[in-house]
């Protein structure tokens, strides 16, 4: 192993783990024999190329996983379906490798090209989190819901009524749709009593994606984790409805987005700016305007015209996610739950 090689081999072995922890023994153990391979100076490191050399929270490594996903969800390697647990395979991560060694040794366009598309998961699961926020302020303030999300990706939690939620008796959302939240909640419940109504919907991100492209979905799909069956199946069936609901999903900065949005606050709705695991990546210098945006608009807020900025975020220690709520008139911050980072309880606090 050259020294140039030791970081790409420690990255794989950190994924491993974190691959075994969230429920991807496949990738886990994908990721061993990776690191091994990078080890020996291997086909990784030469499909990899510039990219080997960068920061782990650059996500490359990733990138080069989900390529390869990519390939097998759309039969661009029929060799490999017989062994991803996403395409109904025997998860044997060793006979994988047989064939996607010769892939990482002559790469073709298809996975070279995923070295230029950023990760977005737009984890559907968020939403259990997410929704009892839009519940609390439909609750508190009493009028429809406008929704202006940062960071959309494909704009799957901007379409989080058309989902299901139930816990303790309460209940809303679309209660014929496939994507469901039934009794997720500890501590408590969210105040799911039907009256929360989103009349408007919009988002920005970079590089949003529209999924009625064609291959948006396996793009998609292809981000998460073999193994991880229901974020699979959710993010399949949800990327199903998105097709049905239109939305608008703008591709500007947000620090030039948000301040266009709240120059003017609509009477007789709450305006509900969200967000959830991308505060991370916002610029300091961006997150500084949005916060000054949310600021000026806030002073302008009435009770017929609220404003709430609801984030799911990572907690310090990037352990957990929280979400919190601050509301105008008032400027009143809540701690309302905490969550993992993908699905699974939410305990909530209200």
């Amino acid at each position: 192993m050259t020294e140039a090689d030791a970081p790409l081999a420690l990255m794989f072995r950190l994924q491993a783990a974190g691959c075994r922890h969230a429920g991807s023994p496949f990738y886990a153990d994908l990721c061993d024999t990776l690191a091994a391979d990078a080890e020996r100076g291997g086909a990784v490191v030469g499909a990899m190329g510039k990219y080997a050399a960068a920061g782990f929270d650059d996500a490359y490594h990733l990138r080069l996983l989900a390529g390869v996903h990519r390939m097998v969800l759309a039969g661009e390697a029929d060799q490999l379906r017989a062994h991803y647990p996403s395409t109904g395979g025997d998860g044997d991560a060793n006979a994988a490798w047989s064939h996607i060694e010769p892939l990482l040794r002559d790469p073709p366009d298809a996975l070279l090209q995923a070295f230029e598309r950023p990760l977005q998961t737009n984890e559907v699961g968020r939403s259990a989190s997410l929704a009892g926020g839009l519940a609390t302020v439909a609750h508190d303030t009493g009028l429809p819901l406008r929704l202006l999300e940062i960071g959309s990706s494909a704009g799957l939690n901007l379409r989080m009524d058309r989902y299901y939620y139930e816990a303790a008796g309460g209940a809303w959302g679309d209660a014929s749709s496939a994507v469901r939240f039934v009794d997720l909640w500890d501590g408590g419940a969210p105040p799911f009593d039907g009256r929360v109504r989103v009349v408007a919907r919009r988002g920005c991100d970079l590089a949003p994606i529209d999924v009625s492209a064609p291959g948006a979905d396996v793009t998609l799909l292809s981000f998460v984790w073999p193994g991880q069956v229901d974020r699979f199946d959710r993010l399949r069936d949800a990327l199903a409805i998105a097709r049905s609901t239109p939305v608008d999903i703008d591709a500007v900065p947000v620090d030039e987005w948000l301040p266009r949005q709240l120059a003017a606050l609509p009477l007789g709705v709450a305006t509900v700016v969200f967000h959830s695991v991308v505060w991370q990546y916002i610029p300091e210098a961006a997150q500084a305007v949005v916060a000054g945006a949310l600021q000026r608009a806030g002073a302008l807020a009435g009770p017929d015209a609220p404003l709430a900025w609801l984030r799911l975020e990572p907690a310090t220690g990037m352990t957990h996610t929280e979400l919190r709520c601050t509301t105008w008139p008032g400027g009143e911050e809540r701690l309302l739950a905490t969550a993992g980072f993908h699905a699974g309880r939410v305990h909530w606090i209200g």
